[in-house]
């Protein structure tokens, strides 16, 4: 038994934040799963740096562009059979666990963040595109993203809602999701077939916060705030899905929307390697983690029920921050814009490299056809 299987004995899912084709074809991803791994999320950074920054894409690229295909189209394609080939590897895992795991998520175009009606529109195409059922389709927790939570889940798509910093916007993701499961029961759907994850953004909100602290002298909440903030999120996801509300739901088999956490690769080298691991353990969440954080946890991560240790003590902790001048809901809020861009940049980053590989054999098969006719 591994370190993720204790894991998930006390109730927590560890999910690959990483894909690639290399790992799916060369049975990395099944190994994996073997070792109690139970799902995968991807986004447009990973995309970027899993096709324009290596070789595995070329062959398949090379057939897209003498098919005449877009620059759209290619990439589109190619993460698309990446999402399938990661969901079919998933799929027992997902039929053993009645649904409860075994996702593999796709972010809908970052560009339209928003825009509520595109993004419907975009995450509704991609879930019959993949048609997976374990696929996930990622929507941001922008203000125009919470209505189309709404309208996604009400129509039976599985949702991952990404880039949640605050308390606030957590409250407003669950309330969508809710929401969404009670217009799917009312046009007679099965709520019981639909999935949903809140990905609560940590290490990000430590960068930022840390700074703040350093600017006022304090170095003693430097390196725990983000910590405090996911397990005050946690204590609002027990309430939520304990009420009457949510209990109406759950007689008709609706699942609860598990706090996912995300960014958990630690960023500052003087913090443990599996601080955001470690101090995040408990029933009903998941954690998603990139390579290098997921083996510094095989190798000397703690396996205990930490989550809800200590709710008092992180509460006061972030009332200091407040009292130290600290605006930690104008940080969230700054955070959340910068995440969009940084995946619209990415995106563009990621179709402006398919562009210059697509025009480069555009080319070479030009010359070489002008070659052979002379």
């Amino acid at each position: 038994m591994t370190k993720l299987h204790q894991l998930a004995d006390l109730g927590q899912a560890i999910w690959l934040d990483y894909i690639r084709r290399s790992i799916i074809e060369s049975g990395e991803l099944q190994k994996l799963v073997d070792q109690g791994m139970r799902g995968v999320t991807s986004n447009p950074s990973i995309f970027e740096n899993a096709i324009a920054g290596s070789t595995d894409y070329d062959e398949d690229l090379n057939v897209l562009v003498s098919e005449g295909k877009s620059v759209e189209q290619i990439y589109e394609t190619l993460a698309i059979d990446d999402i399938r080939g990661a969901a079919d590897i998933l799929r027992p895992l997902y039929n053993k666990t009645s649904g409860n795991d075994g996702y593999v998520s796709i972010e809908v175009n970052p560009t339209l963040a928003y825009d509520t009606e595109a993004t419907i529109a975009e995450a509704r195409r991609l879930f019959g595109t993949v048609r997976r059922p374990n696929v996930m389709i990622k929507v941001p927790a922008t203000p125009a993203g919470i209505p189309a939570i709404t309208e996604l889940i009400g129509e039976g798509v599985n949702v991952n809602v990404t880039l949640i910093f605050s308390l606030d916007q957590y409250e407003a993701v669950t309330s969508a999701y809710i929401a969404g499961l009670e217009k799917l029961a009312s046009s007679a759907g099965e709520v019981s077939k639909v999935a949903s994850v809140a990905s609560f953004f940590i290490s990000r909100v430590d960068s930022v916060v840390d700074t703040a602290l350093e600017g006022v002298g304090n170095t003693n909440l430097q390196g725990k705030i983000g910590i405090d903030n996911a397990k005050v999120a946690y204590a609002r996801f027990r309430e939520i899905f304990q009420g009457a509300r949510w209990q109406r739901l759950a007689t008709l088999g609706a699942r609860v929307q598990r706090p996912l956490w995300a960014s958990t690769g630690t960023k500052n080298p003087a913090y443990p390697d599996t601080l955001y691991l470690d101090g995040l353990i408990g029933p009903d969440t998941v954690n998603t983690v990139p390579p290098n954080t997921l083996k510094a946890f095989l190798d000397h991560g703690n396996i205990a029920q930490t989550i809800d240790h200590d709710v008092e003590t992180a509460r006061e902790r972030l009332a200091k921050l407040a009292e130290l001048g600290i605006d930690l809901d104008s940080i969230t809020k700054k955070l959340q814009d910068e995440g969009v861009a940084a995946f619209a940049k990415s995106f563009n980053g990621l179709l402006k490299s398919i562009a210059e590989k697509r025009q480069q054999l555009l080319g070479d098969w030009k010359e070489l056809s002008t070659s052979v006719g002379s």
